[in-house]
């Protein structure tokens, strides 16, 4: 059924401007992207064939190329574009830091400013979080991209910037691609030796906080490693 021929209550537009975002399903709101069907299907049933992409439905669009998004009929270039641009401006949303009012206080308020923009990174991300006595934040620094036990054998990386800006403090985040944030032994390991080294530096590295996709593990507060923060 052609959306037009649908009664005026239940087209995704009218539904959006009457009862707001949270009336759509996730159909409806890729239907609007969209724009329009191809044939008999509406612009709604060629999102549900989307959608029901084995590959991953709503999350394949998170990553997926124009070509890929072309393989479903009634999705050209400009649509598929269109696709990936509003997928990229959601990304954005969410990556945008949440607002941690005053100092870090826990592993919570890491994962807060981190999840949206870590969770679905293909490669290894290593940041450090800068923090001033007060616990506040200096800066964000990423210290490299690729396996992380690279870092290992340079801990002037972690610290290069933390000397500079003379924080009192650095919390490490990194995530994992495959999205099981369970420490490796590798993990431990170079956050045990980093965690020597700032000492030796007068930098104490608070925590270690590995993130997945929608969960996380903080290494000091399930006991992978300890500090003498």
């Amino acid at each position: 059924m052609r959306i037009s021929e649908m009664p005026a209550s239940e087209r995704p537009r009218e539904k959006l401007l009457k009862y707001g975002r949270e009336a759509l399903s996730t159909a409806e709101v890729l239907g609007i992207i969209i724009g329009a069907g191809i044939g008999s299907k509406s612009a709604v049933e060629v999102a549900m064939d989307l959608l029901s992409d084995p590959r991953g439905g709503v999350g394949f669009l998170a990553e997926c190329t124009p070509e890929e998004l072309m393989e479903t009929e009634g999705i050209g270039q400009a649509r598929a574009c269109s696709i990936i641009a509003a997928a990229e401006l959601g990304r954005r949303i969410t990556c945008e830091p949440a607002k941690v009012k005053g100092a870090i206080k826990c592993s919570e308020d890491v994962v807060d400013l981190f999840m949206g923009k870590m969770r679905r990174y293909k490669k290894e991300h290593l940041i450090g979080l800068l923090l001033n006595p007060k616990g506040e934040i200096i800066e964000e620094v990423v210290i490299s991209i690729g396996d992380i036990s690279s870092s290992v054998s340079h801990p002037r990386e972690v610290f290069a910037q933390a000397v500079r800006r003379c924080a009192g403090s650095i919390i490490l985040v990194h995530n994992h691609p495959s999205g099981d944030p369970t420490p490796s032994g590798e993990d431990i390991e170079t956050t045990e030796r980093l965690i020597e080294v700032g000492r030796l530096l007068g930098i104490h590295v608070i925590d270690h906080v590995i993130i997945g996709d929608g969960t996380s593990v903080s290494m000091v507060s399930e006991g992978y490693v300890s500090t003498d923060c």
